[in-house]
């Protein structure tokens, strides 16, 4: 099987074409290519083929093989589907996870791909579009104890579920590692929820340790570098437009009238063939 490794800020991904995959179970084609010591190693599967509705359809999958949106495999799949000639423009869309359409724009520098933007869905805050089995319109500064931590803890949907702790630190390894994987899989959150740990380090920037919902610790995620900004945003502690660094790079995010504008690099690192 052909195949496409493929980094966004350190989220790396499996990229391969539908064709490829015929006949297979993605959910468990993505548990063996993202294996590290077994398979080829990632942080998720991309699935891209040409759309109906969109020139570009992309499907991704976990590494435990459960299906999800994410903001870094859309930057990768848009440049590998620019790279391939599915879209002759710089300007196309991309159908993901539930039919959802995201815009997306190839910026070039002397006819290479030098960044990506995407403007995911528009964030959803509300307990029921989380979701999350919670009281009232939104989850801020929520109080919540997790692993005998008192927290207080932020969420919100970017085309995923995610919850935020911001701090005045990041977390170190036994905190993190303590409360992350148990607050992922806390019975409020009905499918789960991805986990980031943020300081707003000034008005234009914030800084996060990342615990991906079906991942672990990644370097990088894009729908989580949304749900950051817009979050702080909210609250009034950054600008509109703020720079969100993981230890795997930086996102600009940007609220916009049709979504939250996600401005990155994606890179492709090597292909290969897969064996079976």
């Amino acid at each position: 099987m052909p195949f496409h490794k493929m980094e966004g800020v350190g989220n790396d991904f499996v990229l391969i074409e539908a064709d490829a995959a015929s006949g297979r179970d993605l959910s468990e084609l993505a548990q063996r290519l993202c294996h590290r010591p077994f398979g080829i190693g990632a942080d998720g599967l991309l699935v891209v083929e040409r759309g109906v509705r969109t020139p570009v359809r992309m499907r991704m999958f976990n590494p435990d093989g459960t299906e999800d949106f994410c903001g870094n495999g859309l930057r990768c799949a848009a440049r590998f589907a620019y790279e391939q000639g599915y879209a002759s423009a710089t300007e196309f869309a991309i159908e993901t996870l539930g039919g959802q359409v995201v815009p997306v724009q190839i910026h070039l520098r002397e006819g290479s791909v030098d960044a990506i933007t995407t403007v995911l869905p528009p964030p959803r805050f509300h307990p029921h579009d989380i979701p999350a089995l919670a009281e009232g319109e939104l989850i801020e500064d929520f109080p919540i104890t997790v692993a005998g931590h008192p927290l207080r803890i932020a969420c919100v949907n970017t085309g995923t579920t995610h919850t935020v702790i911001f701090g005045a630190t990041l977390p170190d390894d036994a905190l993190f590692h303590a409360v992350s994987p148990r607050l992922e899989t806390h019975p409020m959150f009905p499918e789960r929820t991805s986990v980031l740990w943020a300081v707003v380090a000034s008005r234009k920037e914030i800084r996060v340790r990342i615990w991906e919902r079906g991942v672990g610790e990644t370097l990088g995620c894009g729908s989580g570098a949304a749900a950051v900004g817009v979050l702080a945003y909210r609250a009034g502690w950054t600008e509109p437009e703020v720079t969100v660094v993981s230890a795997g790079g930086r996102l600009k995010v940007k609220p916009t009238e049709d979504g939250i504008a996600l401005v990155g690099q994606a890179n492709t690192l090597f292909k290969g063939v897969f064996y079976f």
